[in-house]
C-alpha cells in the first residue's frame, strides 16, 4: 500500500493567542518596548484547530500524513531584526512540534528560520540544530529573500549561504525554498511573489555550480516550480548559452518540485516535462487557494485528484506520493521505518 505523503503543509489555522502575541511583539518592537511573555496555549486549543481543519481535510481527501511547517506568509523576516525573528521562529516552531507530538502519525515537523535582512545565517543554523536535534524535525523552509519582495539577499549560490548548507548536509535535511509575505506593493504575495521567487531561485541555481560543492544538498521548489516547467526549453537553452552542463546533470539530482498546481492541465504539464523522480506530492492546504473550482465542483487545492487522474504507471505514482518524499527526507523515512512502514 502506498502512503500519501503531502510534502507541503502550513499551520495556517494556528490558535488565536499565538497570532495575538505576534501582533503584540511587532508593536513592542515598533515602540522600543519589551515584548510580552508568550501565552499559555492549551493542548485542547491546538487539537481543535487541527482536527477541524487540516486533519479533517487530510482524511476527506485520502492522504495519510503532512510535512508541516509554520504559516509561510507569517514568517515575515523583513519585520524587525534578530531580536524579533529569533523568538518568533522559536514560538512558531515550538507550536509545530506540539502539533507533531499530539498527532505523530499524521504530522512531521519542518521549521522556519529566524532570518532577517541584515543578519548572517548564524541564528538560523542554531535554530535548525535545535529543531532537528531537540524537536525531531525533518527539514526546514529557507527564505531566499528576507526583504519581503525586494530581493536584497545574495543569490542562493553565494557563499553567504554556505555555513547554513554545511549544517543542512551534516544533519541530512532538505530545505523547501519558500518566501513569506510581500511588503512590495507591486507584488501580490501568493499570486506573484511566491511564483516569481520559485522561478528566480531555479535560475540562480542554474547560473552557478552549487551542487559541485554540496553534492548531497536537496532543495524543494514549491508551487510546481513556479514558471520553470512551463518554460523548460528556455532554461535548457539558457544552460547551453551559459556553457553550463545539461539541467539533468547540473540541477536535477538535487532539485525537486511539488504538485501545488491547482488544475489538471498544470499537473499534466508538470509530469510531462519533469521526471517523476523529481516530483513530490504537495497540496499546501489549507493555504493560498481555498475555494471550490466552479468548473469541477472540487476544491482547487485538492491536488490528489489531479495526481490520481494522471496517465502514469503505478510505480511513478508511488514515487510521487511516497517514494520521493522518503528519499528527499531521510529523517522521515527513519520515522516511518520505526513504525513498521
Amino acid at each position: 500500500m502506498t502512503l500519501i505523503i503531502d510534502c507541503h503543509g502550513h499551520y495556517t489555522t494556528a490558535p488565536e493567542p499565538h497570532n495575538e502575541w505576534r501582533e503584540a511583539q511587532k508593536a513592542a518592537f515598533k515602540n522600543g518596548e519589551k515584548a510580552p511573555a508568550y501565552p499559555d496555549i492549551p493542548d485542547d486549543m491546538i487539537r481543535e484547530t487541527i482536527e477541524k481543519n487540516q486533519l479533517r481535510l487530510i482524511k476527506e481527501r485520502g492522504a495519510d500524513m503532512t510535512i508541516f511547517s509554520p504559516r509561510a506568509s507569517a514568517m515575515a523576516p523583513h519585520i524587525g531584526d534578530q531580536s524579533v525573528t529569533v523568538p518568533w521562529a522559536r514560538a512558531c516552531n515550538d507550536l509545530i512540534a506540539r502539533v507533531a507530538g499530539l498527532f505523530p502519525e499524521t504530522f512531521a515537523g519542518v521549521c522556519m528560520l529566524p532570518q532577517s535582512q541584515e543578519a548572517d545565517m548564524t541564528s538560523s543554523i542554531a535554530e535548525l540544530e535545535r529543531c532537528v536535534n531537540e524537536l525531531g524535525f525533518i527539514g526546514c523552509n529557507l527564505n531566499p529573500d528576507a526583504s519581503g519582495g525586494f530581493f536584497k539577499q545574495p543569490p542562493l549560490t553565494d557563499r553567504y549561504w554556505y555555513p547554513f548548507y554545511e549544517k543542512m548536509v551534516e544533519l541530512d535535511v532538505p530545505a523547501m525554498i519558500h518566501v513569506s509575505g510581500s511588503c512590495n506593493p507591486s507584488q501580490h504575495a501568493t499570486g506573484a511573489y511566491y511564483l516569481a521567487a520559485d522561478t528566480i531561485a531555479f535560475m540562480q541555481l542554474l547560473q552557478g555550480n552549487l551542487f559541485a560543492d554540496f553534492p548531497t544538498l536537496r532543495f524543494i521548489i514549491p508551487h510546481g516550480g513556479g514558471a520553470v516547467p512551463y518554460h523548460w526549453g528556455r532554461y535548457r537553452g539558457l544552460a547551453d548559452m551559459l556553457k553550463q552542463p545539461s539541467l539533468d546533470e547540473l540541477l536535477m539530482n538535487n532539485v525537486y518540485f511539488d504538485t501545488c498546481v491547482y488544475h489538471q492541465p498544470g499537473i499534466d504539464l508538470l509530469t510531462d516535462v519533469i521526471e517523476t523522480k523529481n516530483i513530490l506530492f504537495g497540496s499546501e492546504m489549507v493555504g493560498a487557494v481555498r475555494g471550490i473550482d466552479p468548473t469541477t465542483g472540487f476544491y482547487f487545492d485538492d491536488t490528489k485528484r489531479y495526481v490520481d487522474a494522471l496517465d502514469i504507471t503505478d510505480e511513478q505514482r508511488h514515487a510521487i506520493y511516497e517514494g520521493n518524499a522518503r528519499r528527499v527526507f531521510p529523517r522521515l523515512d527513519a520515522k516511518l521505518k520505526e513504525r513498521g512502514l
